[in-house]
């Protein structure tokens, strides 16, 4: 079985379920989703906004295949470019860390290991690049791994980022900001190729899905 990890492009945006392609939760503010929702341009707001990422800071997500069928993926900005994360108790995520936005695997390709391996690759891309300190993310304690959680499935449950090697940075009964010190990953850069190898091989779809379920919910 071919399996990879690919950089997220306009070009394989598409390989995202449809529900993720017109979710704008991160990416545009309250006012600005619902006018993009109402005026139905979702769609044409998220590839503008992944277009304005490439162009402005380089990539900003991840995509798993397995046999070339889309696994799961990952989304990750600087803050600025995330203004929907001003709406949590405890924003703003901190001025020297990325935000992990969402991440998402379909249910046939969970409990191998690969939401681990999609962390993994963002932590390496930003040591590559230089002057990142750490990844923030925002976690639900309601939400279980496995689940759809929160506003529609777009904010990560605490126990699958603390799993992955998040810490609490900021407490909140519902929505801690959870941190990820690159330099405590560092051995990564050496590991991660073998974790990918290692973890990836171990990946069996539990079943095989019809062309027009490909798209469905997916989960973590």
């Amino acid at each position: 079985m071919a399996r990879k990890i690919a950089r997220l492009t306009l070009d394989n945006l598409v390989d995202l379920p449809a529900s993720c392609r017109s979710c704008l939760f991160w990416e545009l503010d309250p006012v600005r989703r619902e006018r993009a929702a109402a005026a139905g341009e979702a769609e044409r707001e998220k590839e503008a906004w992944v277009s304005r990422v490439l162009l402005e800071w380089g990539s900003c997500g991840r995509v798993a295949y397995v046999d070339d069928d889309p696994a799961g993926f990952v989304l990750y900005a600087p803050p600025t470019f995330v203004p929907g994360a001003a709406t949590f108790p405890t924003a703003p995520v901190s001025e020297d860390a990325v935000l992990l936005m969402t991440a998402m695997l379909y249910p046939e390709y969970a409990g191998a290991g690969l939401g681990r391996v999609l962390v993994q690759s963002v932590a390496k891309d930003l040591i590559e690049r230089g002057g990142i300190r750490a990844i923030e993310a925002f976690g639900d304690l309601r939400a279980t791994e496995g689940s759809r959680t929160a506003w529609g499935g777009c904010v990560l449950p605490a126990d699958f980022l603390l799993h992955v090697g998040f810490k609490t940075h900021r407490s909140h009964p519902r929505y801690p900001r959870m941190r990820l010190d690159l330099k405590s990953v560092l051995t990564w850069r050496e590991e991660v190729e073998q974790a990918l190898e290692r973890l990836l091989g171990a990946v069996r779809p539990r079943a095989v899905r019809p062309a027009a379920e490909r798209h469905g919910p997916p989960r973590l």
